[in-house]
């Protein structure tokens, strides 16, 4: 990846290249109504340390919110037709979707009354989700140590594991492409004047004119945020992964189950599951902080695990890894748009675990924005910066 711009002045220039960034960069390309010249600006060119590179890659609708749900449709019917999605490339394969499904247990009543509640939307939605007693869990997944749960909400349609990797590796070949300019490099500098963005200046020294500024810096949102005098609520979050063979392996695919404790556990191959949990204490951390914390598996996760799934009293590690979570402390959702005075500083971070999922309608609405002023096919305007300065958060619950 080259490190020096070619030109002095870009009409947007991407924060952050991972999925966001290339994501933002490949729809505002194929745009009829953009002409101009976009620069993405990435800080790892070998994308080894980005959240896109640590995600699990799974895909839900079981959210609480119907605008949360669409935008899961979107991505479930844009990533099965990629090809035909992107121009027809016949190098791009479509994408499919591991269907083992989401299953969230219900330890509660309150609990289980959202979940039917949620259940109840995403069915009026098209959603494939059905709510499951208990002994109708008992029946379908029998491994299940089920005496504290009420009831689970399980996804039968787009709902597993797909190929995120992928698609990400489209979007940024294809903006590239398309005219679309990428460098290795950091911002250090933002300059603004009359309530815009003027000029930015790389760690290379080079200052470049800027028409529109995209943050999608991930995790380190806030530190660019900072740079232009500005301030979001998102900072990065560690969670873990660990992905382990069983010694003796269930006889049917695991669902993505949530537990009630937060623990969460899924298929990852024929004789191997992939468990994902947060720390506790979940402090605030560096973002490039990525120490593992060997005790959370020994003495909080695999306990968990092995009470749910008696089964799985004999686990072994076979790879594990940290991560970060760009995590929005207002409500675990997006921020996406302009800031409300310095209108062309675009957000589109702050995704809190659900950004590759969200990513194609996400970046599909700010090149609209950026374009044409409105969001003009979903209209995602409730993950407007608006709501952080009137601190009114969005509604969604179902948050992992």
């Amino acid at each position: 990846m080259a490190t020096d711009p070619l030109y002095q002045s870009y009409d947007v220039i991407i924060v952050g290249g991972a999925i966001m960034g290339s994501s933002v960069a490949w729809w505002l390309s194929q745009s009829p109504d953009f002409q101009g010249r976009m620069l993405v600006v990435e800080r790892d060119p070998s994308y080894a340390q980005c959240s896109t590179a640590h995600t699990n890659s799974c895909l839900r609708q079981q959210f609480s919110e119907p605008l949360n749900v669409r935008i899961s449709q979107f991505t479930a019917e844009f990533i099965k037709n990629l090809r035909a999605n992107m121009g027809g490339d016949p190098r791009i394969e479509d994408l499919s979707i591991q269907n083992f499904g989401y299953l969230y247990l219900a330890d509660t009543m309150p609990r289980a009354d959202a979940l039917c509640a949620a259940q109840a939307m995403q069915h009026k939605l098209g959603a494939g989700t059905r709510i499951l007693t208990q002994d109708e869990l008992a029946q379908a997944f029998p491994f299940y140590q089920l005496d504290d749960i009420l009831l689970g909400s399980h996804g039968t349609r787009d709902e597993g594991y797909w190929d995120g990797g992928a698609l990400f590796d489209w979007f940024r070949r294809k903006a590239i492409a398309a005219g679309v300019e990428y460098v290795a490099g950091e911002v250090e500098a933002i300059t603004t004047a009359r309530n815009k963005v003027g000029n930015v200046t790389l760690s290379s020294g080079r200052t470049l004119s800027c028409g529109h500024l995209v943050n999608a810096a991930g995790p380190r949102a806030n530190l660019v945020a900072r740079m232009a005098g500005l301030d979001i609520p998102v900072e990065p979050r560690k969670r873990f992964t660990w992905v382990v063979k069983a010694e003796r392996p269930l006889d049917r695919e695991l669902p993505l189950t949530i537990d009630p404790s937060g623990v969460h556990i899924r298929q990852d191959g024929p004789e191997t599951y992939m468990v994902g949990a947060r720390p506790d204490p979940d402090p605030a951390v560096a973002p490039d902080d990525f120490h593992m914390d060997h005790g959370l598996w020994e003495q909080h996760v695999w306990p968990i695990v092995a009470t749910r799934i008696p089964q799985f009293d004999a686990l072994k590690i076979v790879h594990e890894w940290a991560g970060h979570y760009a995590y929005n402390t207002l409500d675990q959702n997006a921020i996406l748009g302009a800031h409300t005075a310095v209108d062309n500083f675009f957000f589109i971070n702050g995704f809190s675990g659900h950004g590759l999922q969200q990513a194609p309608a996400m970046g599909r609405g700010l090149a609209e924005l950026i374009t044409t002023g409105t969001f003009q096919t979903l209209d995602l305007s409730p993950f407007g910066y608006d709501r952080i300065t009137e601190n009114r958060p969005f509604g969604e619950h179902a948050v992992i």
